[in-house]
């Protein structure tokens, strides 16, 4: 297993992994496993090892977009949509 990063080298980074973002969000990690597998949370995937990275800044955006949207009482379904909708190409 290897050594957690400190706290402010995952806060300067460009990339981070699902559990650092866990860290920074305090969203459980099924929860975001979830929102990745249904296409809300883009990642990138480094091929030698499969490790999915997230845009630190971006991913700590769409995370709050999406508690934002829930809090508002829409679904997943809709909230999906809104993402789809407004997603940058």
């Amino acid at each position: 297993m290897s050594r957690q990063r400190s706290m402010s080298t995952i806060e300067s980074s460009e990339l981070v992994t699902i559990g650092e973002l866990v860290r920074l969000t305090g969203v459980r990690y099924s929860t975001l496993k979830f929102y990745t597998e249904e296409g809300m949370l883009p990642f990138e995937q480094a091929e030698e090892n499969l490790t999915r990275r997230y845009r630190r800044t971006e991913a700590i955006e769409q995370i709050a977009l999406i508690k934002s949207l829930k809090t508002e009482g829409h679904s997943i379904a809709q909230i999906k949509n809104f993402i789809s909708d407004n997603r940058m190409v």
